[in-house]
């Protein structure tokens, strides 16, 4: 009890020492509690909407996906004749079927030829209006609709669009452009994510997406009364045969959820991720804090080791302050995690993807992570200076507080700091020079682990190198000032290096960021610039194929020299060892696209691929299956004919544009596959005439806009912008979510600061009264926090350029080869790390600068 109440008189006595800290395990909860929340809460959304949204048991045609995903090959999707319908309807347990007819390989417009797609990545849908989605939406204004000039969108994409009763839609499909006016406005009853929604009455739908009536691509089918689904299905499978795909409301429910289970998890064990890169700072900070409180304290342990304290209780007493930190940093940081969870849900609404805090989901698992893992992680960070505590000696009462710390331990930890950088180093060599990637990345990762320990344990032995490079180049310029700013930051290198450690890890992480996404951007331009020998590449970006009208357009344009067509597709090879390899994928091109993409040949010519009954494939494939030039393989293509083709070319496995693809001709494919069921391209690529690329760019755009607004035209220095883009859109979201880490290292150099000053009281007071203004006592105190704050910048991004230089050691066996250094990015980074030192400096420098003199003097 004794132990209890000395606790908690230190922890309330220190009170606003012990904020900051608190701050930081707030911090590192919140985002733990608010990822966890967020993402159940996404859970819930789609939970709802899935089973909202499906019929007792769903009749599907052969070949649609488990998802109900309608985006195929030929554009259209697959179908089943109207006769099922009435087949379902005739069977036993059945009370009502309806046939429908959706399409997820659709764009849409308004009047302007602008898109209406969602710009979250969630699908546009187009489809039949019918009774399973009538029990799920409500019409809010005008009418469902009900001749082939009428079209009801849902009420966020009118909402999102301006749109209005009355206005234009044009629905694109590989059949053509369907015009019609919005009738009718409709809401879910349960919320929608992030699609847009366009309805047409059924025989509407048939035409506009399918190109035919009488066919459905769904039969949503109602149980009669008593009648379980699983029942229901095995009837309506025996009435129909196994000619069609047959799947009760729970099993379409979990294909759905399963599909968009892999984006949630990756989201959510990435922001974990970053959440316990927060902690891992915040642990310096609270190690930090607590051992510069129990140095602070030295007398007044010894002298309660002298009255009869023992180690123990001493121990027990800092580790239970440590206790009520993170119990209070970890309550407060649930709370702060549902205020997290909505703000990011508010965020995703501004990017397109709809939640409603209706659905927000606190399992009772999210608190009880929270306060664990706050408290467990609080509570280890204190033992170390908790077990110094217990080693005051009763004569430490006689003698100055803040004694020196074991010259032996810091001779010790120095020696172990070197052994684990220089395994830490080994590893990363190891990694450089391995011959394979997943051998390599097992080696990266382990170097990455040793090198950040090695450097946060060898960190004061640095911080008195670097601290002094530092202060020559930047500190002596400031006078006596600058000079007794420099002897501060090296009084307590382990103080220092610990400071600067905290900053490091978030840095290091920024700056091998920076150097992978900079070397994968100037690799795959360096690629395109050997390999691409096309001027325009033709494609729709939400993946709907370019239907033949649009090609004979694109071949009408006077200005070029040649176009060449690139369709994707799949077949069941037997190789010859004997192996069958189901569904792999083989490309049907034009024989120029030999010239379009440069590849490298192991062996054969490439354009020899593009013979009749010819083939090519990569390296790697021929090696594991025993091809070599002449082979046969068999190959069945899907929807066609089995053929037999030679293989008169081996490429490279080791470009990155197309790796790994097998070529065949289009007139190859023709032979065994029927017209109606030809793949459409996916990709067209065009060459200008010499002299007239700006010409046949303008009309290319020009054209296909007026005609084919789905279609996006790109020249070589739009797709390297594009590529650019990409990688620069996710790293922005990575250093966002890293800016939590280097906040929490920024109120580390606070509390590091601001303990300073008070540790530091009798001799603030006694150089005041010597001559020291308060000008210059507060420049120092920022002089000493910009140099903390560099060191631990020099450390992290050396640490950090080190890790991507290796990583892209990696990525050259994947063909990137090209190291780059984002220089700007890094001097950026280094000189803004002096402005945090400055911002981190303002309190702890004004709060000296306030000291009564006399009082400081006094002060024991």
């Amino acid at each position: 009890m004794t132990v209890l109440k000395t606790s908690m008189r230190n922890f309330f006595a220190h009170k606003g020492r012990m904020a900051l800290s608190a701050v930081a395990v707030l911090l590192s909860v919140a985002f733990v509690c608010g990822t966890l929340v967020f993402t159940d809460t996404m859970n819930t959304t789609f939970d709802k909407l899935f089973q909202a949204t499906s019929s007792d048991v769903t009749v599907s045609a052969k070949g649609s996906s488990d998802t109900g995903e309608t985006v195929s090959r030929t554009g259209k999707p697959p179908v089943m004749p109207a006769s099922v319908v009435g087949t379902v309807r005739g069977t036993k347990g059945v009370r009502s079927a309806e046939g429908t007819v959706f399409s997820t390989s659709v764009t849409v417009i308004d009047a302007k030829k602008d898109k209406l797609s969602p710009s979250s990545g969630a699908p546009t849908i187009v489809g039949s209006w019918n009774g399973n989605d009538a029990r799920t939406m409500k019409v809010t204004s005008g009418t469902a609709p009900k001749g082939p000039d009428q079209v009801m969108v849902d009420e966020d994409t009118a909402g999102k669009h301006h749109l209005k009763i009355g206005d234009d839609i044009g629905i694109i499909s590989v059949v053509g452009t369907h015009h019609a006016r919005v009738s009718g406005i409709a809401a879910f009853k349960v919320t929608n994510p992030g699609a847009a929604i366009f309805y047409l009455d059924t025989t509407t739908a048939q035409q506009a997406l399918v190109g035919q009536t009488g066919v459905y691509t769904n039969v949503n089918v109602t149980a009669a009364h008593g009648v379980t689904d699983d029942q229901l299905k095995k009837d309506v499978t025996a009435a129909l045969g196994h000619g069609y795909k047959v799947q009760t409301a729970k099993e379409v429910a979990d294909a759905n959820q399963k599909s968009v289970e892999s984006f949630l998890n990756v989201m959510k064990y990435a922001m974990l991720g970053f959440a316990g890169i927060a902690f891992l700072v915040g642990i310096f900070l609270i190690i930090n804090t607590f051992s510069m409180l129990v140095a602070q304290r030295t007398r007044e342990i010894g002298l309660m080791r002298a009255i009869g304290s023992s180690r123990k209780q001493v121990n027990r007493s800092v580790l239970v302050e440590a206790l009520l930190l993170g119990v209070l940093g970890s309550v407060l940081g649930v709370g702060a995690g549902v205020g997290i969870a909505v703000g990011l849900m508010k965020l995703m609404g501004s990017m397109g993807m709809h939640l409603s805090t209706d659905d927000l989901t606190i399992a009772w698992t999210t608190p009880v992570v929270g306060l664990l893992l706050g408290v467990i992680v609080t509570v280890l960070a204190a033992y170390l200076p908790a077990r110094r505590a217990g080693r005051i000696s009763p004569m430490a009462a006689l003698r100055d507080a803040g004694a020196p710390a074991d010259a032996r331990a810091g001779a010790v930890r120095a020696v172990l700091g070197l052994l684990l950088t220089g395994a830490g180093g080994w590893s990363l060599y190891v990694a450089a020079t391995a011959d394979k990637a997943k051998t390599g990345s097992g080696w990266l990762g382990l170097g990455v682990v040793l090198t950040l320990i090695g450097f946060v344990v060898i960190g004061p032995l640095l911080a008195g190198g670097l601290v002094r490079v530092l202060g020559a180049v930047l500190l002596r310029i400031f006078g006596p000032v600058g000079r007794m700013a420099e002897r501060n930051a090296l009084r307590n290198p382990r103080r220092t290096g610990a400071t600067g450690a905290a900053l490091m890890i978030g840095l290091a992480l920024v700056a091998c960021l920076s150097v992978v996404g900079s070397s994968m951007v100037a690799s795959a331009t360096d690629q395109l610039d050997k390999t691409v020998g096309t001027d325009f590449i033709i494609q729709a970006d939400n993946g709907q194929r370019v239907v033949p009208q649009a090609v004979r357009l694109i071949k009408d344009n006077p200005a070029l020299a040649r176009v060449t067509e690139y369709k994707p597709t799949q077949a069941d090879f037997t190789t010859p060892d004997g192996q069958t390899l189901t569904d792999t994928d083989i490309t049907a091109a034009d024989p120029t696209y030999a010239t379009d993409l440069r590849k490298k040949t192991v062996a054969g010519n490439l354009k020899d691929a593009y013979l009749p009954d010819s083939m090519s494939v990569h390296d790697k494939f021929a090696k594991a299956h025993g091809i070599h030039l002449g082979s046969k393989i068999t190959v069945a293509f899907k929807d066609g004919a089995t053929a037999h083709l030679t293989v008169r070319a081996i490429t490279s496995s080791d470009d990155v544009i197309d790796q790994g693809a097998k070529y065949t001709s289009i007139t190859t494919l023709a032979k065994y596959v029927p017209a109606a069921k030809m793949p459409l391209d996916e990709l067209v690529f065009a060459t200008a005439k010499d002299g007239q690329q700006a010409a046949a760019y303008k009309a290319l755009k020009s054209a296909l806009h007026d005609d084919y607004p789905q279609l996006t035209v790109r020249d070589q220095t739009d797709y390297k912008k594009a590529l650019k883009d990409q990688i620069g859109q996710l790293l922005n979201m990575i250093y966002g979510l890293l800016a939590l880490a280097i906040i929490v290292a920024v109120l580390g150099v606070v509390n590091t600061l601001a303990l300073s000053v008070v540790e530091r009281t009798r001799e603030i007071g006694l150089m005041r009264a010597i001559g020291l203004s308060r000008r210059q006592l507060r420049r120092m105190i920022r002089l000493e926090s910009v140099v903390i704050a560099l060191f631990g910048a020099l450390l992290g991004l050396g640490l950090g350029m080190g890790w991507g230089a290796t990583a892209q050691k990696l990525l050259a066996l994947q063909g990137l080869k090209i190291l780059e250094i984002p220089w700007p990015t890094i001097i950026t980074v280094f000189v803004g790390s002096a402005f945090v030192g400055l911002f981190a400096a303002l309190i702890p420098a004004f709060r000296a600068g306030r000291m009564n003199v006399l009082n400081a003097i006094a002060t024991d």
